[in-house]
């Protein structure tokens, strides 16, 4: 099977914590990496920091940012759902599992990186992530890719164990941060203090993952 990338994730910034350090090792090997984003992010809270931004035109505000942070992830094909921010949840999970299945088929990806269901916090996190999972429960086991899934809530450990897959991004390290810094009306504090904070850095430095046991 030929490596191609396919992340999914539900807000924009979502990839630049988790993943983009993995996205830049594929695209500067020239691998292929898909983004599929379903929503813009449109209800954050943050605005900028001074403000620069209000709730008219911060949806158009995070996908420049969301454009900029795949530009230093070398992504090219980023995909949107048009999915209104914070109504993930509320949608069909067959039906979205089956416009997330649609991509997979077209592109025929090696690995897919979500959210853990059930362990990422956000009730979109969480739906973004069982929309995937089901998506891939439905295909045939021979044409299942690897499901790495990134889990952020306090208990996730506690209950899934450490990690399955570690991976040390610090060669990447510097995209990563640009990635990061892309989406300034969230991160903006974040982003000057990754900059110069060693330990940050080295944290950023390791993508960890669950991998999901599809069914």
């Amino acid at each position: 099977m030929k490596e191609h990338l396919l992340i999914v994730f539900p807000h924009p910034d979502d990839e630049a914590f988790t993943c983009s350090g993995i996205a830049a090792s594929y695209t500067s090997r020239e691998l292929p990496v898909t983004y599929v984003c379903m929503t813009l992010g449109e209800m954050g809270r943050n605005m900028g920091n001074p403000f620069f931004a209000n709730r008219e035109t911060l949806p158009l505000i995070r996908k420049k940012e969301l454009e900029n942070a795949c530009e230093h992830m070398g992504i090219t094909d980023l995909r949107l759902f048009g999915i209104r921010d914070k109504t993930v949840e509320f949608e069909d999970e067959e039906e979205l599992a089956a416009r997330v299945r649609a991509v997979i088929e077209e592109i025929k990806p090696s690995l897919i990186i979500t959210f853990y269901p059930g362990y990422s916090v956000h009730p979109d996190h969480d739906a973004c992530g069982a929309a995937v999972i089901r998506a891939v429960e439905t295909m045939a086991d021979v044409n299942r890719p690897i499901v790495y899934c990134v889990a952020v809530s306090k208990d996730a450990r506690k209950v899934l164990g450490e990690p399955d897959v570690t991976i040390d991004v610090a060669d990447y390290i510097e995209q990563k941060l640009a990635a990061i810094a892309s989406h300034q009306s969230q991160f903006h504090a974040l982003s000057k203090q990754a900059a110069k904070d060693k330990k940050l850095r080295e944290k950023f430095a390791r993508e960890r993952f669950w991998t999901y046991p599809c069914r």
